[in-house]
């Protein structure tokens, strides 16, 4: 047989000089501007949190004085105690997909980013307090929602006023939502972590919660959108996520990973990827069957179990190729199948900068860089992702900026997992190119800078920050003028007029990332406008921990 054809020195070199001119022209699109101050944006992407706290405000730590308390009788009508947590968005509703995930996102940031950050893990415990409530109300339930957007979305009302009726909702055995309760199981599972060494037993209270949530999710397999679709869809429905009992993997969990009597790489596999949905993604198996335990796991293909490796994870799209379609792919409160590839991929680099590899993590390895060749422009073979003419990436749909937020945040996880394996650590995106763990960090800042000023419009699209800035913004408690200086109640029709109104918010929302500019980077400043204009918390939650990172480098 012949010996294979190599391609000749001088081939690679133009695909390596191609692929690095292509990343210089990405990152250095749009508006050029000074450096921004990081440091400045990451808190106060952390105070819109406060601005969106539902329950009773805490006295000397609301910095955020023009809220006051709402919500405070949520739960009552069934019995049951669910005031805290936080409004999603620009509505009055609690959500419980987006505040699970944001939460989760929240932890990751504060366990990559910022172990340190006081401001962060109280803005992870206001949530994962809330959860704790949400699991622990009623026996074989998890409660998923507070109030029906439908009947909430007929006022425009501040939070301290509203009077819509606050009914809650539950996923139960009869009316199961696998979805939603994976998602809450992995926010708790998270934010334990975050709390381990300084506050042990509220660590311990959320882990076993955590745990108790994920069998409920495991033993009655289900939808949220099914069992609940009239007041879910199409506000939050979980289309990619669990679809029949078969694609639903039976998972035995292990809590001494999560403890600390196995490796980190175990416990950031076993909270962030094992409980996240969507199941039929996730957790897929041939046979449907699969089990984790002794810190093994094991997949099923009709036949005998394959060990996976000394990590507590299972094959995860074990039939996806590397070079097809991860361009269509971002994480998002609905999928987290990138996220598992950037985390598991986490794994392995750590163990080859510690001079000992799993072979059998390297897969995910190679699912990761597919998914960062697919932001490269002029990666060949690789599905691309789409920008706009002044370099932000650009998902069809309302608020791009959430997509944009958690791609910065994957990056960054990514390159800071890539250094960590030395010479090794780079990025494959074929024809010998490589592309360095630095690469990553410049294409997450430019995302970032887009978000902060450096865009044709020249303007941030955080509230707050720098000298222009959105005004209109499609939120309820921002646009009215707040309780302390208008203590009469604005009635529900009443309110309409400050959605409709052409002045400026009454309330600076600090902090908030809008949904941003359409894909040619033109925006409209208008409350009606809410795919652009309409804040949240899950596009706030990644960014976190993208400008902690940025804000602890130093940049050229």
């Amino acid at each position: 047989m012949a010996p294979p054809m190599r391609r000749s020195s001088s081939t690679a070199t133009v695909s390596r000089l191609a692929l690095a001119a292509a990343i210089l022209c990405l990152t250095a699109g749009g508006n050029t501007v000074a450096a921004f101050n990081y440091a400045d944006a990451l808190d106060k992407a952390l105070l819109f949190f406060e601005a969106q706290r539902s329950g009773k405000l805490p006295a000397g730590q609301q910095r955020v004085t023009w809220r006051g308390d709402s919500g405070l009788s949520d739960g009552s009508a069934a019995g049951v105690d669910l005031a805290g947590g936080y409004y999603d968005a620009g509505d009055n509703v609690k959500f419980g997909l987006p505040l699970a995930f944001s939460v989760t996102m929240l932890s990751r940031s504060v366990l990559e980013f910022i172990p340190g950050g006081a401001a962060g893990r109280a803005a992870v415990r206001w949530g994962a307090d809330y959860l704790l409530k949400a699991a622990a109300a009623a026996p074989d339930a998890l409660y998923v929602q507070v109030a029906d957007p439908n009947r909430d979305h007929q006022c425009w009302e501040r939070p301290e006023d509203m009077d819509t009726p606050r009914d809650v909702y539950k996923v139960t055995p009869d009316k199961p939502g696998s979805d939603v309760a994976g998602e809450t199981a992995a926010a708790l599972a998270a934010a334990s972590l975050v709390f381990r060494t300084c506050d042990p037993a509220y660590s311990a209270k959320l882990l076993q919660t955590a745990q108790k949530v994920f069998d409920f999710a495991d033993r009655y397999r289900g939808s949220y959108s099914d069992s609940l679709s009239s007041v879910v869809c199409p506000f939050y429905c979980s289309y990619s996520g669990y679809h029949v009992a078969n694609d639903l993997v039976r998972v035995r969990t292990h809590q001494k990973c999560v403890l600390g009597t196995c490796n980190e790489n175990a416990e950031v596999a076993h909270a962030a990827c094992i409980f996240s949905p969507p199941f039929s993604q996730l957790l897929r198996t041939n046979a449907g069957r699969a089990a984790v335990g002794s810190g093994v796991a094991a997949h099923g293909d009709g036949g005998g179990g394959e060990l996976v490796g000394r990590v507590p994870v299972v094959h995860l799209l074990q039939r996806a190729q590397p070079g097809r379609g991860a361009g269509r792919f971002h994480l998002q409160l609905d999928d987290k199948r990138v996220a598992t590839k950037v985390l598991l991929s986490k794994a392995f680099l750590q163990g080859i900068g510690k001079g000992k590899s799993d072979d059998a993590l390297r897969l995910y390895k190679a699912h990761a860089d597919t998914y960062v060749c697919s932001l490269v422009p002029g990666a060949a073979g690789f599905q691309q992702s789409q920008y706009t003419p002044g370099g932000l990436l650009f998902k069809e749909g309302d608020s791009n900026m959430q997509y944009v937020t958690s791609t910065a945040f994957l990056l960054l996880a990514h390159a800071k997992s890539l250094s960590s394996a030395g010479p090794a650590g780079v990025v494959s995106c074929g024809g010998g190119a490589a592309v360095p763990a630095s690469a990553l960090v410049a294409v997450a800042k430019r995302q970032v800078d887009y978000i902060l000023g450096a865009n044709p419009a020249g303007m941030s699209y955080m509230v707050g920050f720098g000298g222009r800035y959105p005004r209109h913004v499609h939120h309820r408690a921002a646009s009215m003028p707040a309780v302390r200086d208008h203590p009469a109640r604005i009635a529900c029709d009443e309110g309409f007029r400050y959605l409709h109104s052409a002045d400026p918010d009454a309330n600076v929302l600090v902090g908030a990332v809008v949904g941003g500019p359409d894909g040619s980077d033109a925006f409209t400043d208008s409350r009606d406008n809410f795919a652009q204009t309409e804040p949240s918390t899950y596009t706030n939650a990644p960014l976190v921990g993208a400008l902690a990172f940025l804000a602890a480098t130093r940049h050229p």
